[in-house]
């Protein structure tokens, strides 16, 4: 399904987070609205739900609300990649699968390095109008993770996927999303969330951060960053969970759940909040 490009939405949408709260409306059919998703205690939550058959918004919580953006961000690394190559060799195309589908960080760190860190953030910042998104602060330049950005953002560049850019690079980027994998590469289960709680067929790119660098036999070990805040990383010192993808036939809805949760806590805890948080969001809509 195409539907008008994301520009004509956003002009009848205000930026300004205020702006889009509201109860979700119901569903065709449906009775009443569900309630909304109740955040739990110490968790920080941000969410949108764009609906493209309504042409709008359906739910938001903290739309502009900026978490590190951990894993999620691959996504625009992928964008920068592919619109500023007209063929990828064999071995960037493997990367690019085990990048989307698995989320390695290696590969990740392979193009961050090669196509200039932080200004691929600038670039696609600037050619998709994010305003929320900004690039790893200046004393950690290498860290990709440490972007910046907003649900808000994450669901305006699923936007241009689906509407906007070259079938070829949509293609690519959403056909390695549609195969997500349920392991990441480092161990990690990224089964958290969207694929936990919607029946497929979906799209799901998954983050996380701050829970050690492989998961732990029966909990992940508390994470390491515990010296306090680090200016321009959001979150610092929290672990931090984000579910964001395309749902339902035809990628009817837009979905990004960011998440942070409170500093130490442990891996299945944290997983088991943003799953039920995401599940009660998708019924609310639905």
């Amino acid at each position: 399904m195409r539907i008008k490009p994301w520009a004509a939405v956003a002009a009848a949408v205000p930026l300004a987070a205020g702006c889009l709260v509201g109860p979700a409306p119901a569903s065709a059919g449906s009775s009443a609205t569900a309630a909304a998703p109740k955040v739990p205690f110490g968790t920080t939550a941000g969410w949108v739900v764009f609906d493209r058959k309504a042409g709008k918004i359906v739910a938001t919580r903290n739309a502009h609300r900026k978490f590190r953006s951990a894993s999620v961000v691959k996504i625009m690394i992928a964008i920068d990649y592919l619109e500023s190559h007209g063929s990828v060799p064999a071995a960037d195309a493997a990367l690019l699968k085990v990048m989307l589908r698995s989320s390695d960080d290696d590969a990740a760190s392979t193009f961050w390095d090669r196509d200039g860190k932080g200004a691929i953030i600038r670039r696609v910042a600037r050619k998709l109008g994010l305003s929320d998104t900004t690039p790893p602060p200046a004393s950690r330049p290498g860290f990709w993770g440490y972007t910046s950005l907003s649900a808000y953002d994450v669901v305006r560049t699923y936007r241009y996927l689906l509407d906007t850019a070259d079938a070829r690079v949509r293609d690519t980027i959403l056909g390695h999303l549609r195969a997500s994998t349920p392991c990441g590469t480092d161990g990690f289960d990224q089964t958290f969330g969207i694929p936990s709680t919607v029946p497929r067929p979906w799209a799901v790119k998954q983050g996380w951060s701050g829970f050690g660098d492989v998961p732990a036999v029966k909990c992940v070990k508390k994470s390491g960053n515990s010296g306090g805040a680090l200016p321009g990383v959001p979150d610092y010192g929290r672990p931090v969970l984000h579910s964001t993808g395309l749902l339902g036939k035809d990628d009817r809805l837009i979905m990004a759940v960011l998440t942070a949760h409170p500093a130490g806590a442990s891996w299945s805890s944290s997983v088991d909040r943003i799953t039920r948080l995401t599940r009660d969001l998708y019924r609310s809509v639905t």
